[in-house]
């Protein structure tokens, strides 16, 4: 039975066609992204992979999902959007190492009101480029062309990985008072906060296009700067021995996240500059230090708790792997994190 006016789907506002035109664009860069355990290439009903064929043998599997924020409302607006899908994957990969665990492949989900392939196609390359920094399989994922769902040019982004660890060997464990905090230095506000930060710039009264007050480039060019990917240096810190947790700081900042993995911290606020990016938003703000330190990052991206006769040579091993590192302070029976001394 054939219909009376001929409509199709794409009169309805979704066009398959550029669906299939946006798969085999990101194939390429999906492909550049495989390692040891990945099983099967974009495009069927799931994917594939293989613990065994990655080096495991009696795995735990650990899994984490995040999306980016209202980051994303800066990279829509300034049509920005090729490092958005590296905060995608960080969000959620440098969460995974924290349980001690390899992350192995990662899955992304983009949502959009009309399909543009360039517009996509650069988001997901970005998601590769993060995977490839992070030595994560991109092995799947979903494209959502919904008409009516959102404003004409805007999107949505979700990612989810997947990571493993040999059983007995999840983080946090053993630790102690008298344990060493190692901050690695954060890229920037990465991907939390950006709800004031927002807010900030709007007081400001800068567009996204000015100069930028702290830094080169616009504005908008700098607070999109990526979310540091913290995998491959943390990883190695664990494997090196006497890591007894990591903490991924990220919103709730140093005072929200630090005791989700230790009893209490005494943190000197000394120990580390405070990155431009962040006195400019405190000085728009008049913000109050306290509200620093559980809003953003505040130039510590990644904590990583060290046996005190280990914690030399783990940082001498972060550093050698590029990381900025800082001895912040000790672990402590307080039950909360206390601060010494003052941002600077």
């Amino acid at each position: 039975m054939s219909g009376k006016n001929g409509i199709t789907y794409a009169d309805a506002g979704v066009d398959i066609d550029a669906g299939n035109a946006l798969v085999d664009r990101i194939k390429p860069a999906a492909k550049r992204t495989e390692r040891p355990g990945t099983m099967s290439g974009l495009g069927g009903f799931g994917a594939l992979f293989d613990l065994k064929g990655a080096g495991y043998s009696d795995p735990i599997l650990v899994a984490a999902t995040d999306g980016v924020g209202t980051k994303l409302r800066i990279a829509i607006d300034t049509g920005l959007v090729d490092g958005v899908g590296i905060d995608l994957v960080a969000m959620c990969v440098n969460d995974l190492v924290c349980q001690g665990a390899e992350p192995l492949f990662f899955l992304d989900y983009f949502a959009t009101g009309k399909l543009s392939v360039d517009h996509a196609a650069r988001v997901v390359e970005g998601i590769a480029e993060g995977c490839a920094r992070a030595n994560t399989a991109l092995i799947g994922g979903e494209t959502a062309e919904m008409p009516g769902m959102y404003p004409e040019g805007d999107f949505d982004l979700a990612g989810f990985a997947v990571g493993a660890m040999e059983r007995g060997q999840d983080l946090p464990k053993d630790v102690a008072a008298g344990d060493v905090l190692l901050g690695l230095a954060s890229d920037g506000v990465h991907s939390n906060g950006y709800s004031l930060v927002r807010k900030l710039v709007e007081i400001s009264g800068l567009g996204w296009d000015a100069d930028c007050p702290f830094g080169e480039g616009t504005l908008g060019e700098a607070l999109l700067t990526p979310t540091r990917l913290y995998v491959t240096p943390a990883l190695k810190a664990v494997r090196a021995g006497g890591v007894h947790a990591l903490a991924h700081i990220t919103g709730g900042g140093l005072t929200e996240n630090l005791p989700r993995v230790v009893p209490g911290a005494e943190i000197d606020l000394g120990a580390w500059p405070l990155p431009p990016v962040f006195k400019w938003l405190q000085e728009t703000g008049g913000i109050e230090t306290a509200e620093m330190l559980k809003t953003f990052n505040s130039g510590i991206g990644m904590v990583i708790v060290v046996a005190p006769d280990r914690a030399d040579e783990i940082a001498a091993l972060l550093k050698a792997e590029g990381e900025t590192v800082a001895r912040l302070g000790t672990v402590t029976e307080s039950g909360k994190v206390t601060y010494t001394g003052a941002l600077s």
